[in-house]
């Protein structure tokens, strides 16, 4: 450590005798001694050995701009390298799939609400008589849970059969309205690949083409026909797992939603069931 710390004074009091004594071709021009100019020289061998630095490298690296390419430069061009006409149709389904998701995954989330919560409210109202103001509170509530619970009010004084069998009924119906649109994610997330495997069976073809026209295997040429082809194929592939992120994450949400209809549907039958007895 101590060795360090001298090395350290050393090069530090030789970099400060650097700065004040001129380069050994002046010295020897002005008269000063070729000593003082060999000093400079011993300073920065010795900076190089000791911390292992390449001051000449290191100029030429700060003085060299890096040049870097934004993402959506590049996203650019190589969308217009991989033939815009073949590349368009990619795009589109990925647009068009983005749509019906974000679309689903807003209806999703307005139709999650405290399922615990309703159910407990419902039950206070239902058990005081006041079944009114439970349907009240039913349609207060927006989503599906509410909904199914308004059905099986409304059949309160129906037998217990009956209102299983509407609310069994009628919860089929939101489940079915839950999963609308979804046909339509499933066939974008099967297209956008498609498409771009059918850009690179006509990247190819016209590379095979353009061989024939030159009558020449030339790698050039066969590389040209390649890029176009597999760039196709990359962009298809991408769009389509965009696509599944998305399609996994709405059927999470609805398999939450189906799972609270289900429990709510138990809850509310227990309820009408309390109810039934204490009158």
């Amino acid at each position: 450590m101590d060795n360090f710390i001298a090395k350290i004074a050393i090069i530090m009091l030789l970099a400060f005798t650097h700065s004040h004594v001129a380069p050994a071709q002046d010295a020897v021009s002005s008269g000063v001694p070729a000593a003082e100019a060999s000093v400079d020289s011993a300073a920065a061998a010795l900076m190089d050995d000791t911390l292992g630095l390449d001051i000449g490298a290191a100029t030429d690296s700060v003085a060299t701009p890096v040049e870097s390419v934004g993402f959506h430069k590049m996203l650019k061009t190589k969308y217009i390298e991989g033939s815009a006409g073949f590349m368009s149709f990619v795009a589109l389904a990925l647009v068009l799939g983005l749509a019906f998701c974000i679309e689903r995954v807003i209806y999703l989330t307005l139709s999650e609400i405290n399922a615990k919560k309703l159910m407990a409210d419902l039950e206070a109202q239902v058990m005081q008589g006041d079944v009114e103001g439970a349907k009240a509170v039913c349609r207060d509530t927006r989503g599906p849970v509410a909904s199914i619970c308004y059905q099986g009010l409304m059949r309160i004084d129906e037998g217990i059969d009956d209102i299983e069998r509407s609310i069994t009924s009628y919860g089929t119906v939101q489940a079915a309205n839950l999963e609308k649109g979804c046909s339509w994610i499933t066939l974008f997330i099967a297209m956008a690949p498609s498409l771009g495997f059918l850009g690179t069976v006509i990247g190819m073809v016209m590379a095979f083409e353009q061989i024939q026209q030159a009558g020449d295997i030339s790698p050039a040429i066969v590389a040209a026909g390649m890029k176009v082809a597999l760039i196709t194929t990359i962009f298809g592939l991408i769009a389509a797992l965009i696509l599944q992120v998305f399609y996994n994450y709405i059927l999470s949400k609805i398999e939450h939603l189906t799972s609270q209809m289900e429990e709510s549907a138990i809850t509310l039958l227990d309820i009408i069931m309390k109810y039934k007895l204490t009158r």
